[in-house]
């Protein structure tokens, strides 16, 4: 099984990737297929409602003058979807929100290309506001009839400076047994996951009137 972690933070070697990472030591060791990539810091426009994703209902964004694609072709290859953020004014970063709002589109103007995946949302935070970063990531995976497991607490950690997180010894514990969570989810998955139900999304395009006129 395929597992991908995608970091929203523009920092490398910071707390959000040593979060993610920690939750993919566990796949790793169950033998699943593991990949960490960072999108903060890398060119990621936002969704331009355009709908092109409608009309040609190919898996891809219209939009092909960034890197958006590729990581949508990860999370579609993916069983579990793995999204970190720290927090930015009580959000997830610009480019991890980019992220979220193209591929839920491009998923369901496909017929639901994210139904039954695994997802789930990791935090880093200095002090506050991290429960809304989270609950900005969980929105899109619950939407996308994404199964969201749950940990021993919310999945957050404290820490601003890089690698401060490491002193938090309760958000380690809980990476690690979110992906063991994980691994023990997909495992029980993987023999029915051709039954899941498949969402009723209404994939027809927009009316002319609602579409933003956009140049792609």
């Amino acid at each position: 099984m395929k597992a991908i972690a995608i970091n929203g933070s523009p920092r490398p070697g910071g707390n959000t990737e040593i979060m993610l990472k920690k939750v993919l030591e566990p796949l790793e060791a169950a033998g699943w297929n593991t990949e960490y990539r960072r999108i903060g810091g890398k060119p990621a426009r936002g969704c331009m409602a355009c709908y092109k994703c409608f009309e040609k209902r190919n898996n891809r964004c219209a939009v092909e003058n960034d890197d958006m694609n590729d990581y949508l072709e990860k999370l579609y290859a993916a069983d579990a979807v793995i999204l970190g953020s720290p927090t930015y004014v009580t959000d997830v970063t610009p480019e991890l929100k980019a992220l979220i709002d193209r591929v839920c589109l491009v998923s369901v103007a496909n017929g639901g290309i994210l139904k039954g995946k695994i997802g789930a949302a990791v935090v880093a935070v200095r002090r506050a506001g991290a429960t809304h970063v989270f609950d900005t990531i969980n929105h899109m995976f619950l939407m996308s009839s994404m199964i969201v497991p749950g940990s021993i607490y919310w999945n957050l950690g404290m820490g601003r400076e890089k690698e401060q997180v490491l002193g938090d010894g309760e958000a380690l514990r809980n990476m690690k047994h979110l992906g063991q969570t994980i691994a023990w989810l997909g495992k029980a998955m993987a023999s029915s996951s051709e039954t899941f139900p498949t969402p009723p999304y209404h994939v027809e395009m927009p009316r002319s009137e609602e579409v933003v006129s956009a140049k792609v």
